[in-house]
């Protein structure tokens, strides 16, 4: 097998290795274990493939084409799998899914063993490898250096347009005089396609045009990614490669690095702070830097806030992801309501969309029923929870705290800025003057864990806070996260009580004769009666 190719199989063994989903392989797994792992090796396949394919030569290697079959085959079957009624699938296609799985097994624990493969290719691919970062002239469309987390299937893409085209506007902007690294942060909360949009970036014809070398990283962690030749860490290595690349190329050459997932603040306790600064400092004429993350990362290059969907995208998102067809009759109301639920973001679409993917039109209306009457989105399925909740993992205490308490208000409320000065000045001995709590709510914003919204223009940015236009905005997901976040402790140790006297629930479980009474120790009460008016006890 040529270096190429080794090279390219040799990154997918090695993703193939790291990835949870393939140290356990057992043939006696249950169908949806078994569909979930079959998913996982396609995925990292798919890239794989791709990149043979577009390797520019005729494929004779044998190894090489039972590689490419294997996928051909696995992912025509998922394709029709998914496809099949719900009712069928899985007694039509069970058998034929263990059975693929099985051959999955037998390819690369018997026929091409990672071991043997490796071996057999630490000679050539490697040195490939190292040749490459000793020498200068690499060049790179995009690809994703150190990423050994479980790649995809390639994603339905929408609502991507107007964000690319200006995206691309501030990545061409060089000014004569700009002798510096400069930094674009695309910023949004978890699940809103930050990512899909530094690929698409990556992959756009007019940035390979623009742009002479194209380095992608996904982050970790806040932890670079080792680059193959290099011993030293991450940030070092890049240096140097840098540095290497400049003395053989035109002053006039540009790059474009990308950094994919970064985590940011000085709230989080957890993850070390990203070395953004340190290459802003390399001061490397024609870069440009482009950073995807939840924090904002004020005073450091160019924000740009990636927006959520509007109502004609997200039903084209939900659809796309419950497999319905324009033919498909009955499922128009249903798909609109559903929309709304989701507020317009991404994952949400995705992840309640694909929980109903193949279901009849009753099942979508009892979804959206169960959603109406009080139960959380973030039940829907799995991943959006998971995602939402790593915003606020790192954070300081007091300020998840504060986070937690915006659930106390009602959804799609405007809340004043001045009623949480007063709230946390008696929850948290905050001073009463409102530093310590804007400071909060600011260090939330940045965190794309609220927005701010001032409109009085004339004054000055203190006053300007404690004006009665001034006032907090939470998207439903993140009060539903907050939520959430409030009810993980035993009904008598809860720091809030939130009651739920929506539709034809007159009190809430715990205040009913046959559960055990308690005492309550809640500082913090909401009321919710799914009106606008205020409660009433008639």
């Amino acid at each position: 097998m040529d270096t190429l190719a080794g090279s390219i199989l040799g990154k997918f063994f090695e993703e193939l290795i790291l990835n949870p989903a393939v140290k356990d392989l057992k043939k006696d797994d249950t169908l949806g274990k078994i569909l979930k792992k079959v998913k996982t090796f396609l995925g990292i396949m798919r890239s794989t493939v791709i990149k043979i394919r577009e390797g520019d030569r005729r494929i004779d290697d044998e190894e090489e084409k039972l590689f490419i079959q294997l996928f051909e085959k696995g992912d025509n079957l998922i394709g029709k799998y998914y496809r099949s009624h719900w009712l069928l699938r899985d007694r039509k296609f069970a058998g034929k899914i263990t059975d693929f799985y099985e051959l999955l097994i037998d390819f690369f624990q018997v026929y091409l063993p990672v071991e043997q493969f490796n071996r057999r290719n630490e000679n050539s691919a490697p040195q490939q490898l190292q040749q490459q970062s000793d020498e200068t002239e690499v060049s790179s469309s995009g690809d994703e250096i150190g990423n050994s987390g479980e790649s995809e299937f390639t994603p339905f893409i929408v609502g991507m347009d107007r964000p690319l085209k200006e995206v691309k506007k501030l990545l061409f902007e060089f000014k004569e005089e700009d002798d510096e690294s400069s930094v674009i942060v695309v910023t949004a909360p978890g699940g809103c396609g930050k990512t899909t949009l530094a690929k698409q970036i990556c992959q756009d014809p007019a940035v390979k045009g623009k742009f002479e070398d194209i380095f992608s990283f996904k982050v970790e962690h806040n932890l670079l990614p080792a680059v193959p030749g290099f011993e030293t860490d991450g940030v070092s290595a890049i240096h140097r490669w840098l540095k290497r690349r400049r003395k053989n190329r035109a002053q006039t050459a540009s790059l474009l690095l990308v950094f994919d997932d970064v985590w940011g603040g000085p709230d989080h306790r957890d993850e070390p702070e990203f070395p953004l600064h340190k290459f802003v400092e390399f001061k490397i004429p024609k870069c440009k830097i482009l950073v995807t993350s939840r924090y904002e990362f004020p005073r450091i290059g160019s924000t740009y806030k990636l927006d959520l969907l509007d109502d004609k995208q997200s039903k084209k998102l939900l659809r796309h992801a419950g497999f319905l067809r324009d033919g498909d009759e009955g499922y128009d109301d249903v798909v609109d309501k559903l929309v709304k639920r989701c507020s317009g973001f991404p994952l949400a679409l995705e992840v309640v969309g694909g929980s109903l993917r193949g279901q009849p039109v009753c099942v979508w209306k009892s979804r959206e029923s169960e959603l109406s009457e009080g139960e959380s989105i973030l039940d829907s399925g799995e991943g959006l929870l998971d995602c939402l909740q790593r915003s606020l993992a790192s954070l300081k205490a007091k300020l998840k705290e504060c986070f937690i308490d915006l659930g106390s208000f009602p959804y799609q409320a405007k809340i004043p800025i001045t009623a949480l000065i007063d709230m946390w000045a008696e929850l948290y001995q905050l001073d009463k003057n409102g530093v310590r709590a804007i400071s909060n709510l600011c260090k939330l914003s940045l965190q794309n864990l609220l927005n701010l919204v001032v409109t009085r223009k004339d004054a000055v940015e203190d006053e300007a806070w404690y004006d009665d236009d001034a006032f907090v905005l939470q998207h439903d997901l993140l009060r539903d996260l907050a939520i959430r976040q409030s009810s993980q402790e035993p009904m008598e140790k809860r720091k809030r009580l939130f009651l739920d006297l929506t539709g034809n629930k007159l009190f809430p479980e715990w205040r009913s004769k046959e559960v055990q009474p308690c005492t309550i120790k809640a500082r913090l009460l909401s009321i919710s009666t799914g009106t606008d008016k205020m409660f009433s006890s008639s």
